[in-house]
């Protein structure tokens, strides 16, 4: 507001477009969907499951990061070590610690599917990026989080990065007073479009 004020007290109003948007959003939007779920005993897990089925002791799972969304790396670069993942995941639940940021302790839930609404393995995962299967960029499993799950051992009451609407839903708003009328549109906007406008204007 300070900054507008001041566009105005300089006579610069009708001269300034002001554009507002941002790069992601957070996710939940309302904490009290938050669900902190602590991945590594899930990932540990998956690993001892492989040990047991395959004899292999090496860990299966090597990499990744798991915030509001699950992304795995892999040791062994199959379909069925991809499928394996997917299907522990889904077949098993989590435990999560309820919102308790505002002094209220709400104790945990067991939540199904470790969290997760959808996975994407091996081939899945490739399509979901856009990329070809042997493409080593991707992750090789793939997971969009159920609204609040976040993957944290600490005080994360929101995350960023994931596929659902908090994450992605981001308005554009411009302001340009004699080059803007004003107007509301729901189709989707990118950040792309910000230099466009700015030319365009």
């Amino acid at each position: 507001q300070r900054m507008v004020d001041t566009i105005d007290q300089d006579g610069l109003a009708s001269s300034t477009a002001i554009i507002v948007t941002a790069k992601h959003g957070q996710s939940p939007q309302d904490p009290l969907q938050l669900k902190r779920i602590k991945d590594g005993p899930i990932i540990d897990a998956i690993n001892a499951a492989w040990t047991k089925q395959t004899g292999d002791p090496n860990n299966l799972i090597v990499a990744g990061t798991d915030d509001d969304l699950w992304q795995s790396y892999l040791s062994v670069k199959t379909q069925a070590a991809a499928d394996f993942v997917k299907s522990y995941l889904w077949n098993h639940n989590a435990t999560a610690v309820l919102y308790n940021n505002d002094g209220v302790n709400r104790g945990t839930e067991s939540v199904p599917h470790s969290g997760l609404a959808q996975i994407y393995a091996g081939h899945e995962a490739a399509a979901f990026f856009g990329v070809p299967y042997n493409d080593p960029r991707y992750p090789d499993v793939f997971g969009r989080v159920q609204v609040g799950t976040v993957y944290t051992g600490g005080s994360k009451i929101a995350e960023h990065g994931g596929d659902n609407p908090g994450d992605r839903d981001v308005p554009l708003l411009v302001y340009a007073p004699g080059a803007v009328r004003p107007n509301q549109s729901d189709r989707w906007v990118e950040t792309t479009q910000v230099a466009p406008t700015v030319l365009q204007l």
